[in-house]
């Protein structure tokens, strides 16, 4: 791969440049390649009032060390610049969020400044289209001491439409037995309030028209709002390793239950039918030996 030092990428670019080029790419063409850049940000400088804004929205206590989410956050823009890139062989548009694993090493803090790097792993099939890992990396003094890996789904008509992932390495489906339980009231606003904190102002989550443009009734939260206030509820150690699966979009405004228990936590809602729908899985354990 070959490293490319950048400065803070906009948002607004990357979308504008996915909505143009995304309609080109809506067949994964046999054989696709992903690009080797890896996008390298020296020396992230921390802002207070985001980092502030972003643990109030989240539940996060504020004035110790970053949130366990937020590395992902910073590194956000950039990803989005890889994924909008005329290389990248899959359509950001509509790119689905359905896991992420995340290890922590040692807690980060605003004033360590981290170097983050940003680049897509792998290409992988899955029974309803193609999924792509996206990985950042959080280096202090040279040392990884964060990691997380995003798989996003490109949905497509798969030939024989009997494909599925070669593997899933994201999120197994752990049972909970509960020993917390809470119920959040999540307001109509909330998409707006965390696309403001984390800059990830995708149209989905922030109007019920605009989500509507993309087949959901009414806007949904962000799957790592949802994953961010997870981890802010639970007991989460500074050394960890977290599993998160998306399994379906929380609408708002909304109730969901979360519940928590043995390492393992999940958010659950209850349709008009009765019938309980989940939207989230987790996993919290101790992580395996740094890569070499």
């Amino acid at each position: 791969m070959s490293d490319r030092r950048t400065h803070s990428p906009g948002l607004l670019p990357s979308m504008v440049r996915g909505a143009v080029t995304s309609p080109f790419k809506r067949a994964v063409p046999a054989g696709a390649t992903l690009p080797a850049t890896r996008l390298v940000r020296d020396r992230m400088r921390i802002d207070p009032g985001r980092l502030a804004s972003y643990a109030r929205v989240c539940g996060f206590e504020q004035g110790g060390p970053l949130p366990l989410t937020y590395p992902h956050v910073l590194g956000f823009p950039s990803a989005m610049r890889l994924m909008t890139a005329r290389a990248f062989p899959l359509p950001v548009l509509g790119l689905v969020h359905t896991g992420i694993e995340i290890t922590r090493r040692r807690a980060l803090h605003p004033s360590d400044a981290p170097e983050l790097t940003v680049y897509a792993d792998r290409l992988r099939p899955h029974r309803r289209g193609t999924e792509v890992v996206m990985v950042t990396e959080g280096r202090v003094a040279g040392e990884l001491v964060w990691e997380s890996r995003s798989t996003y789904l490109a949905r497509h008509p798969v030939p024989g439409g009997a494909a599925d992932r070669t593997h899933h390495d994201v999120a197994p489906v752990i049972p909970v037995t509960p020993a917390t339980t809470a119920t959040w009231e999540l307001p109509a606003g909330l998409g707006r309030r965390y696309g403001a904190a984390s800059g990830d102002r995708n149209p989905i989550h922030l109007h019920p028209l605009t989500a509507k443009l993309f087949g959901f009734p009414r806007a949904i939260a962000h799957g790592m709002w949802t994953a961010a206030r997870c981890l802010a509820a639970a007991e989460v150690p500074e050394d960890v390793h977290v599993r998160i699966e998306f399994r379906a979009p929380v609408l708002l405004p909304g109730t969901v239950t979360y519940a928590a228990g043995a390492g393992a936590f999940q958010v659950l809602s209850q349709g008009s039918d009765g019938a309980e729908r989940i939207h989230l899985k987790g996993a919290v354990t101790a992580p395996s030996a740094p890569r070499s």
